[in-house]
């Protein structure tokens, strides 16, 4: 075989092959909800670092002798403490979904 048969026969790009099996894909609504729940997600694991870092702004406010209420601070502390609280739960249930996919036998 000349070289210039071998380059006029990879002149095409070669495409992946994918497998598509109905069973396996998920349904356009479920891509959806998922892309939700995903962005709400990561939308309370940002709240979560706000209020964290309110609380130790106003921990550094009042070291600093420039806080005009320690109200303030237990607020921050509180809204922080709740948020994280609520952050790990969620972890904690996501967790416990995961093993449980696992630990299924299809």
């Amino acid at each position: 075989m000349e070289l210039n048969t071998v380059r006029e026969m990879r002149s095409e790009p070669i495409e992946p092959v994918v497998y598509k099996s109905p069973a396996i894909q998920p349904a356009s609504g479920e891509k959806d909800m998922f892309g939700k729940v995903l962005d709400s997600v990561i939308g309370n694991i940002n709240t979560t670092n706000n209020y964290l870092s309110q609380a130790e702004n106003e921990e550094i406010k009042l070291s600093l002798g420039k806080a005009e209420s320690t109200h303030d601070l237990a607020i921050a502390l509180q809204k922080a403490s709740t948020a994280l609280q609520y952050t790990v739960a969620v972890r904690d249930k996501f967790m416990e979904a995961y093993k449980e996919l696992m630990n299924m036998q299809f």
